[in-house]
């Protein structure tokens, strides 16, 4: 290059710099931010056709005119152009998506920043920090909703692994209202769970011997109407004494389980005996054997005050004495109420 060109060149940058700066003295901001602009409205540029940025230039100012191939404006550089970006506020440093927006890695709806689980299982309903959410227990029976086949459940009240209430004796009446929790199983129950009684004698159909008792009517632990005279069929002693064999007890049993279903009835324990033997030691005799029932009786719960025992001998008998049949019958303690 000869001396004369080279001087040439540099006069022409030299006139291009003194151009330049007058010219940016005129010039001004306008509706293209970030560019210097000429008076007309253009932006300005240089001698090298560059456009000249200002001190509020920044990357989403940016145009392709003036940048060239220069990356399109990110203003929250997060990879993501402007144009494209549907989270333009990303914060710095967080990993987007080919949208700009947060990853949700475990697609559970929490973005990974704020997401404490991030490994959810898929269809997982979560909390607002991306965990397993618990599930709702409204009736607090320990059993969540959707698998509570009773899902209004009695506070308090024990349940299955369905929710529902316990039916220990598989009556079909809940243990909280069942009122007697131990039916024998295949027993009929009603509402409270308890074993039906027809006729309403206190005595339930399963051991009801008189299912049609009238209503009012007292009657004994089989369910039957009591007289004005109870025979204690079975009760026996030993021979010429008041000691009580050991088959009398089942009998006995059972009159003072019927007398104590009536705390008000007084009867009189009447002794008899066959007519062997004198008539006053049998009378004597009679009166010991009646004596020991009362006591017996007093003995399983009922009140003594209820009880008279009195001793009629050969008195009354029911069976020919010439008999050993109707002398062993004749041979009777019996009850007499005396107030019902």
């Amino acid at each position: 290059m000869s001396f004369k060109r080279l001087i040439s060149l540099l006069s022409a940058a030299l006139s291009a710099v003194i151009i330049s700066t007058a010219t940016m003295s005129t010039a001004a901001a306008t509706d293209i931010p970030g560019y210097w602009t000429t008076e007309s409205g253009k932006i300005w540029r240089n001698a090298y056709d560059q456009c000249w940025r200002t001190q509020e230039w920044k990357p989403e100012h940016a145009i392709a005119e003036c940048e060239g191939a220069m990356t399109p404006a990110d203003g929250d550089m997060d990879g993501v152009a402007d144009g494209q970006d549907r989270c333009p506020n990303s914060k710095p440093g967080i990993k987007v998506d080919a949208r700009g927006c947060e990853l949700d890695s475990d697609k559970d709806g929490v973005v990974d920043s704020m997401d404490r689980c991030p490994s959810s299982a898929a269809g997982e309903v979560v909390d607002a920090n991306g965990c397993k959410k618990a599930e709702m227990d409204k009736d607090g029976d320990g059993v969540v909703d959707s698998k509570d086949r009773c899902p209004g459940t009695p506070r308090g009240a024990a349940v299955d692994a369905k929710g529902c209430e316990l039916d220990g004796d598989k009556d079909g009446v809940v243990d909280s209202k069942d009122r007697c929790p131990n039916t024998a199983a295949g027993v009929k129950v009603g509402a409270t769970g308890c074993e039906l009684d027809s006729d309403g004698d206190g005595i339930v159909d399963n051991r009801d011997e008189c299912p049609d008792t009238a209503s009012g009517q007292k009657v004994d632990t089989k369910g039957c109407e009591i007289g004005e005279v109870i025979v204690l069929k079975g009760v026996t002693f030993a021979t010429s004494s008041d000691l009580l064999k050991g088959e009398s007890s089942r009998v006995l049993d059972e009159a003072a389980a019927t007398l104590k279903r009536y705390p008000n009835m007084v009867v009189e324990v009447s002794g008899y005996t066959d007519n062997r033997g004198s008539a006053s030691l049998n009378k004597a005799l009679s009166q010991k054997r009646a004596e020991s029932v009362a006591r017996y009786l007093a003995s399983k719960g009922v009140s003594s005050a209820n009880l008279k025992a009195k001793g009629y001998g050969i008195a009354s008998p029911i069976a020919d004495n010439g008999t050993a049949a109707g002398r062993a019958m004749n041979r009777r303690v019996e009850l007499h109420i005396l107030q019902q």
